[in-house]
């Protein structure tokens, strides 16, 4: 099918593909990230219409404006529309005194204050100061920021009472914040959301994407704070149910969290402040993630910054001879690699000295490639 026989109400999405090290000598041949280091030289061109694949191609980028200009008008409108998504810059994030930079991936250190977190459950249970001394020394080791949760959302566990969470949460944050680290907070409750934003966290990163709790909406908005919006296939007290399962999984995520975009900024939010994560692991099969990595590259069609969370999750145990959660660190530093290669801003981890180290290299391998001969 050529693209002027797609359905002009077909669902159209981008997908940088051919990377490259360097745009050097390739002048109108390659297309750029946002504001980071990647370049590409294609897009993959895919549209479904009534839930079946149309079509699916793959075009240089220099043919591109050709490609469009064949393109039924509505669908002409929103490839322009990804186009420029796609090269967007990604804002710095401002969160309080500190500025972290969007145009070089990111370190997400993760701070579980929960008894039966999948990984590192217990380990800080009741020991608010050697908690604390964790998030401090993620901060030392190079995390850009700290994400405190005070609820488990592995798969079976149980909800936590909101009163219980802030008792976890709440004095952990106030010291990590009053040391000028700054401070993320895992919940989808909108109160845990308004004491923790009191004790000096300045992002939110709620796992229902603001649709667990009515409140949660309106919390973000009147704090104008950022804010992580995660898809998971149920947004009740189990965000891994997924009874219908997924059409095309890169493409189903894209669509909802494309709409949750939409209705936060209907509801005060600005884009500016908003983050993406496709919630690799929740409510999906092994191969549903693999799919998800394997095309990161189009959630930059959303415009906004890209959170990957894959560190010590499921999928790498099932590849690995079910290796348990605490023996998935090389797994888990793959993973970020292969992220931050296909657009993703930060990353998620336990582990964060050693992915500093391997995003060190990153940097330091994507330096040496723009200086080449």
């Amino acid at each position: 099918m050529i693209q002027s026989a797609i359905p002009a109400d077909a669902r159209l999405t981008l997908r940088p593909v051919a990377f490259v090290d360097t745009p050097v000598g390739l002048d109108g041949r390659t297309a750029r990230i946002g504001n980071s280091m990647l370049w590409f030289q294609a897009y993959e061109a895919v549209a479904i219409h009534n839930g079946v694949r149309v079509f699916r191609d793959t075009i240089p980028v220099e043919h591109f404006p050709d490609w469009i200009a064949g393109l039924p008008d509505p669908l002409a409108e929103r490839a322009t529309m990804l186009v420029a998504n796609i090269a967007a810059p990604r804002s710095a994030l401002q969160l309080g005194e500190r500025t972290i930079r969007l145009d070089l991936p990111q370190v997400m250190g993760i701070l579980n204050l929960t008894p039966d977190s999948f990984s590192d459950g217990g380990k800080h249970v009741g020991d608010v100061q050697g908690a604390a001394d964790s998030g401090f020394a993620m901060s030392v080791a190079g995390a850009a920021l700290v994400d405190v949760g005070g609820e488990s959302t592995r798969p079976g566990a149980e909800k936590v009472w909101e009163g219980d969470e802030i008792t976890r949460v709440v004095p952990v944050i106030e010291r990590l914040a009053a040391s000028g680290v700054p401070v993320s907070i895992d919940t989808r409750k909108a109160s845990v959301m308004e004491a923790a934003l009191g004790a000096g966290a300045t992002i939110v990163n709620d796992i229902s994407a603001l649709l667990h709790d009515p409140r949660s909406m309106d919390v973000v908005a009147r704090a104008s704070c950022p804010v992580i919006l995660m898809h998971a296939p149920s947004t009740g007290d189990d965000p891994h149910a997924n009874r219908s399962g997924y059409g095309d999984v890169a493409t189903d995520v894209f669509d909802w969290l494309e709409a949750r975009i939409a209705a936060c900024e209907a509801a005060g939010i600005a884009r500016a402040k908003i983050i993406v994560d496709p919630g690799l692991g929740f409510g999906k099969s092994l191969a549903d993630n693999l799919a998800l990595v394997n095309r990161l590259a189009l959630f930059t069609g959303l415009g906004v910054p890209l959170l990957f969370g894959g560190s010590r999750k499921r999928l790498i145990g099932a590849l690995s001879n079910e290796a348990p959660a605490a023996q998935r660190l090389g797994g888990s530093v793959a993973l970020a690699s292969r992220a931050v290669d296909l657009g993703a801003q930060m990353v998620r981890v336990h582990d964060v000295p050693e992915t500093v180290q391997a995003l060190h290299l990153w940097r330091g391998l994507r330096d040496a490639a723009l200086v080449a001969p």
